[in-house]
Formats: C-alpha cells, sequence, structure tokens
C-alpha cells in the first residue's frame, strides 16, 4: 500500500476537511440509504489507474502538497460510506478515486490529449475509512473522456479480499444510455445505485457541488 504515509502530511488541510464532514453529510438527499443493502455493482478498474502516482495523495485534489493555486472545474465535495452486505460500516478500508481534470485528461501518462493536463489537479487520491465506514474527497465534477460518459473512478482495498473497483456517474446526464461500461450493466436497482446527484450547496458562495456514493460490499472483511 505505498503512498499511506500522505494521510499524516498536511494536518491543518487535513483536519479542516475532515470538520467538513459533518457539514457535507446534511448537504445529501433524504433517503440517502434507502439502498444501502443493493449490492454495488463491479465495474472496470479501466487502463488509467496513474501508472505513477502524483506527489501527493491525499483527499484533496484540488490541490497538490502545499500549493496555493487550486485546480480548474467545479468543486465537488464527494462522500459516503463503505458498508457490507448487513448495511455495517467497514472500518480501515483505503478508499482510492481518479478521473479525468476539467480538459478530460488523466495523469496516466497514455491518457489522451495529456499536453493539456491541468498540472493543479491530483487526478487520484486515498482516504482510509474510520469507525463509521465514511470517506470524503473535495475533487471536481467529472466531464467526458473520449468515448465515454462523465465518471469517477473507485478502488476499495480491504484486507484479506481482492480489490473491488467500480465507477459512480452524474445522475441524469444525456451520456450515460450511450456509455459502452454502464450499458454491460443490466437496468435495475444495482445500476440506479452507480448514479449521483450533484447537487449545488446553496450556502456556498463559491458554487461548490456536494455529491453522495454509498459503497455496499458482498462481504465482510477480516477483522
Amino acid at each position: 500500500m505505498g503512498g499511506m504515509h500522505s494521510f499524516q502530511i498536511h494536518v491543518p488541510r487535513r483536519r479542516f476537511l475532515q470538520n467538513l464532514a459533518l457539514t457535507t453529510a446534511w448537504m445529501t438527499t433524504a433517503g440517502a440509504f434507502a439502498e444501502q443493502l443493493t449490492l454495488t455493482p463491479t465495474q472496470t478498474e479501466g487502463p488509467f489507474y496513474p501508472d505513477h502516482l502524483p506527489l501527493d495523495t491525499d483527499n484533496d485534489l484540488l490541490v497538490i502538497n502545499d500549493s496555493i493555486t487550486p485546480a480548474i472545474g467545479d468543486i465537488t465535495w464527494l462522500s459516503g460510506k463503505i458498508l457490507n452486505a448487513a448495511g455495517e460500516p467497514i472500518r480501515n478500508a483505503i478508499v482510492e478515486i481518479w478521473q479525468v481534470d476539467h480538459n478530460g485528461v488523466y495523469i496516466h501518462s497514455g491518457s489522451d490529449n495529456a499536453g493539456k493536463h491541468d498540472k493543479n489537479f491530483q487526478g487520484f487520491g486515498r482516504f482510509l475509512t474510520g469507525s463509521t465506514g465514511e470517506y470524503l474527497f473535495r475533487t471536481v465534477k467529472p466531464v467526458s473522456y473520449p468515448g465515454r460518459t462523465p465518471h469517477i473512478h473507485f478502488a476499495v482495498k480491504t484486507k484479506g479480499h481482492e480489490k473491488f473497483t467500480t465507477q459512480c456517474y452524474i445522475k441524469g446526464h444525456e451520456q450515460n444510455a450511450k456509455d459502452g461500461v454502464l450499458r454491460g450493466l443490466a437496468d435495475g436497482v444495482g445500476k440506479e445505485s452507480l448514479m449521483v446527484d450533484f447537487a449545488e450547496i446553496k450556502a456556498s458562495k463559491a458554487n461548490e457541488l456536494a455529491a453522495k456514493f454509498d459503497i455496499v460490499l458482498g462481504f465482510t472483511p477480516e477483522a
């Protein structure tokens, strides 16, 4: 698990993000746990898991290390819980996300239009869940990549099990119906559980968004 030491660096900013977790919770829609027992479908990891991890792998993708220049894009507070099939929170799960920047570029060296990469966007982040199973990232709202509807990749690593990978999507986006990866899933509650509302935070002066994506695993990790 290379890079796990990154959870301990930049203490002031980490505490800032943790304190905002409670703020993010009330911004999510009512009934968020109505489908918490629906197993989250697996989705392909895809070819763009970073081939070289960024210098910073924390949960704030908008700022790299102590840079004062943020990435471009619609600021999004992405949160959720990692749960088992019984709805119980899973602690000590490593949650990873990776996605394109505002220009539609992954940090992977093989990404299309790599020369247009936003150098201020981290592109990848990690979070270690606590006793509540919750995670939190500050990122940007995903945009399209050639041939794909906007999405964010997720990987969940737990003790005693293979890495679980999936993707979340913007609910109601017009490109979803044409996306090849999504079309590989049968319609139903499982597919709908991958659809996420990116809701405007009315109290935000920076036009920030909040999105909630719970992941339900079909197993209980080893203690």
